[in-house]
């Protein structure tokens, strides 16, 4: 899954805060305040050193505040897909997956393993979509209902970084290699 960014690491640098801000608002779902404590680490030598700024962040979070950024995230083919009020990118990932081909079946399996994931953990099942298809997401959240919340929360957590990752190479230019 190639991606090829629109800015250079030293673009990234110069750009003024509230570019910044803006920019990368949402890297990780309506997290935008991850964005503000990024911006003042500047500036990165590599777009490797952007992101762990930002896995950096979500590490440093406790454990409610944790919870509070997997809640941000939609249900993976859930009433936000349907209504057409998914953030672009969560929308283009959801895509990219195969969500929007789900059989009635597929689409009920998902709806009934989430509405349980949710009601024991209290925050929807987090995957990076972009990395998975139909199956893997199936097998995904029905293995992982079965995990402590302590596990959960960490592998959540995981999953955003995985997302934030790619969404930070879909703006940022990846680092020579």
């Amino acid at each position: 899954m190639p991606t090829s960014g629109i800015l250079s690491i030293l673009e990234v640098n110069a750009l003024p805060t509230e570019q910044f801000e803006w920019l990368f608002a949402n890297v990780i779902e309506h997290c935008p305040e991850a964005a503000r404590s990024v911006a003042s680490k500047r500036p990165f030598s590599s777009a490797q050193a952007l992101k762990t700024a930002f896995d950096d962040y979500l590490d440093s979070l406790t454990t409610s505040e944790k919870e509070n950024v997997l809640i941000k995230h939609p249900d993976l083919a859930g009433k936000l897909s349907e209504d057409g009020k998914l953030t672009a990118e969560s929308q283009n990932e959801q895509k990219i997956a195969g969500l929007d081909t789900m059989t009635r079946e597929e689409k009920q399996t998902l709806n009934n393993f989430n509405a349980l994931y949710k009601e024991k953990f209290q925050f929807p099942f987090v995957i990076c979509a972009r990395e998975n298809k139909i199956a893997a997401i199936l097998t995904g959240i029905e293995n992982r209902v079965n995990n402590t919340q302590e596990e959960e929360l960490a592998t959540g957590i995981e999953e955003v970084k995985k997302i934030c990752g790619i969404r930070l190479l879909d703006l940022v230019w990846p680092d020579a290699r």
